[in-house]
């Protein structure tokens, strides 16, 4: 391939290059079966097929074409213009002046070669223009054809170009009908600022309902990121129904990080009535400080909620807005073989309602585990923990009310043994590990301490077992000594097969203060807990947590979890039962729920996928969804139903339909 500076050192007369390749202000090139190019008009013909490529990779096939030099005028018959892999326009007569490139009787497509059957949909129109200085391509009198049928008509279209990452302009509606606000058309205006900053703005027109409007707005900068959504109507009963989302993190540096994040509603029912509700509880209000070291850790943060459950009880709910929540942890460098310590601090003040509570607490350990003889492994542990409360009318777990100072010292200490044995094999490679831990603890009277700082009691499990706090927070405080024991046996071969099973248990020494009949505690020996697992890295992963009663070995609770299938042919299945005690000797409703989930891909490009939530106790359905979904090279379209079984306040349970339909250009959707 020559370069046009070498003819111009030789030639001062019209060149006539047969069968060649010429560069056209580089990178531009032009290749033809014959180019003329005039020096004095610098201006060049191609005789047959021509193919010129631009500097932004963009590819023109043509024949019989005429260009200036640097290609400001460019004209030609039976054209191609192709704007990405599979984009191109093609017409019989392509003219361009300066920016303009225009298409006469033109057609437009994204979809060459994306199906057997032919184009999956194009573009015809009278005239189609290019501009390469806004990248717009506007069409006029457009006809949308699928599969050469017309679908429908405009008296003009426009949009970007395949290379624009980020334009301004209208996104493709989608459609939606609720049984109590009718049908909904939202209409979602894209706006780009930038690369890196753009926002969506939605309207959305409801037959039985006044209009609703929806935001999105998104910055990226070098060392932060910006995340707001909201929605604002004033519905037909006269109220402003709102909600505003926003997280913001903030890299301070390489060992620090800022995090604000919003999450405020008009009242507890708008994010469930209008579709935007994910099963929160609450919602979470605040901001966040994070120190990083190679050893320590240092987290600030605040919280202020806003309660969406229209009843809740002492265990279930938070008791206040928590200010501030500081954490601190520090494990130093081995001091001799494995052997550390740990430092932790913790910092919380809870307000609210007439009440208040601040805590500090220092913790201090040090770890020591060892490998002996035989595969033994041993570790040893010994910590002191200071507690510091001071309470304002805050309610305590004897239900009382207290006010002034509280303060405990609680030492407490561990020994731990395994022996993991190992039987290798070609097949099947099998280990067998015998586990126990020994607790001792101060014994203290946890009845003084407050209800509802940050624990909620606790629920023997298998994840319980061999801690040395089995509370799920820090106010409550296990009592006296305590063992555990259980063992572990695995199995997996060559073929990535793994099968895993775990029975445990736990045993008091001291009597328990209180027992509650559904955590799985009991004076003295407790019920036998365990989970099972199999994976075979093929079509089947199933887990499941049960417990099981000491007396009787009667099932008391069962957790399980299954995906069976493919990606693209699945079940997935969630169920837990638990057996509910009111007192000891009073039994109650049992927790029976299963969460379910079935896909199947009908074909290459359609699939139907359904999730439900049924309550088994009581014989309904909490949430049931579902949908037919179609996906091609070129478009995407779907139909789902939603329906939603809840009743809170001014919510009845809907059912909500929605369509969506969408091309995707070069990988992106529109």
């Amino acid at each position: 391939m020559r370069k046009l500076a070498a003819f111009l050192l030789f030639f001062a007369l019209p060149v006539s290059v047969m069968g060649a390749s010429v560069d056209i202000d580089a990178p531009k090139t032009i290749t033809a079966d014959k180019i003329e190019y005039d020096v004095k008009s610098e201006t060049i013909k191609t005789t047959g097929d021509t193919e010129i490529v631009n500097a932004s990779g963009q590819r023109m096939t043509l024949t019989d074409s005429y260009l200036t030099k640097n290609g400001e005028n460019l004209s030609g018959d039976d054209i191609q213009l192709w704007l990405g892999d599979h984009v191109y326009i093609e017409s019989d007569n392509i003219t361009r002046s300066g920016a303009e490139t225009i298409a006469y009787h033109a057609t437009f497509t994204a979809c060459d070669n994306c199906d057997a059957y032919g184009d999956a949909w194009k573009i015809t129109t009278r005239r189609i223009v290019h501009d390469m200085d806004t990248r717009m391509l506007r069409f006029y009198s457009p006809v949308l054809r699928t599969y050469d049928i017309p679908i429908f008509w405009l008296p003009f279209f426009e949009m970007p170009d395949p290379g624009v990452k980020h334009k301004t302009g209208f996104l493709m509606p989608d459609f939606g009908s609720t049984n109590n606000m009718g049908t909904q058309i939202n209409i979602p205006l894209y706006i780009a600022f930038s690369d890196t900053h753009d926002m969506t703005l939605t309207t959305s027109y409801l037959t039985q309902e006044n209009p609703l409007f929806q935001i999105e707005h998104r910055l990226n900068l070098a060392k932060s990121q910006y995340r707001t959504h909201g929605a604002y109507t004033h519905n037909r009963a006269g109220e402003d129904r709102w909600y505003i989302f926003n997280n913001d993190v903030i890299e301070l540096g390489d060992y620090a990080r800022a995090t604000v994040f919003l999450e405020r509603a008009s009242d507890k029912t708008f994010l469930q009535k209008y579709g935007f509700y994910d099963d929160q509880p609450y919602l979470d209000s605040g901001a966040k400080i994070e120190l990083f070291g190679q050893s320590g850790y240092v987290v600030a943060d605040a919280h202020v909620f806003q309660e969406l459950r229209s009843t809740y009880g002492h265990y279930s709910a938070p008791s206040g807005n928590i200010l501030p929540n500081i954490r601190a942890t520090y494990q130093s460098a081995p001091l001799f073989k494995e052997t550390y310590i740990a430092l932790d601090a913790d910092v919380l003040g809870i307000s609210g309602d007439g009440t208040s509570s601040q805590r500090l607490i220092g913790d201090a350990r040090v770890v020591s585990p060892w490998t002996l003889w035989g595969g033994n492994r041993l570790t040893a542990s010994v910590s002191a923990r200071y507690d510091l409360y001071n309470f304002h009318n805050t309610e305590m777990v004897d239900m009382s009310q207290f006010s002034g100072l509280k303060n405990r010292f609680l030492p407490s200490g561990y020994l731990e043994w395994s022996l993991p044995m190992f039987r290798p094999s070609d097949k099947w490679t099998q280990i067998i590990e015998p586990r126990a831990r020994l607790t001792v603890m101060r014994h203290t009277d946890k009845d003084q301490y407050g209800l509802n700082n940050d624990s909620a009691g606790a629920l023997l499990s298998d994840a319980t077992l061999f801690s040395d706090n089995r509370f799920s927070g820090l106010d409550l405080w296990e009592n006296g000594t305590y063992a555990d024991y259980g063992v572990r046996y695995a199995a997996f071969n060559p073929d990535g097969h793994m099968f895993e099973v775990f029975v445990g248990q736990t045993y008091d020494f001291r009597e328990r203060e209180t027992t509650d009949p559904n955590s799985g505690f009991k004076n003295g020996a407790s019920d036998y807990v365990g989970r099972l697992e199999y994976n075979n890295m093929k079509w089947l992963d199933l887990t499941t947590r049960f417990r099981m009663a000491q007396e009787d070995l009667s099932m008391r609770h069962i957790e399980t979890s299954a995906i069976i299938g493919t990606s693209r042919n699945y079940i997935n299945i969630g169920h837990i039962w638990s057996q509910q005690f009111i007192d000891a000797y009073t039994q109650g409703d049992d927790i029976n729920e299963l969460n379910t989930g079935i896909g199947v891909q009908l074909t290459d490009r359609w699939s139907v996928r359904f999730n439900a939530i049924y309550n088994m106790t009581y014989g309904q359905f909490q949430r049931h969804t579902g949908g037919l979904f179609y996906t091609h090279p070129c478009y995407y379209l779907s139909i789902e139903y939603r329906r939603d079984n809840a009743i809170k306040e001014d919510y009845v349970g809907t059912t909500t339909f929605q369509f969506r339909f969408g091309m995707s250009i070069n990988g992106q959707q529109y």
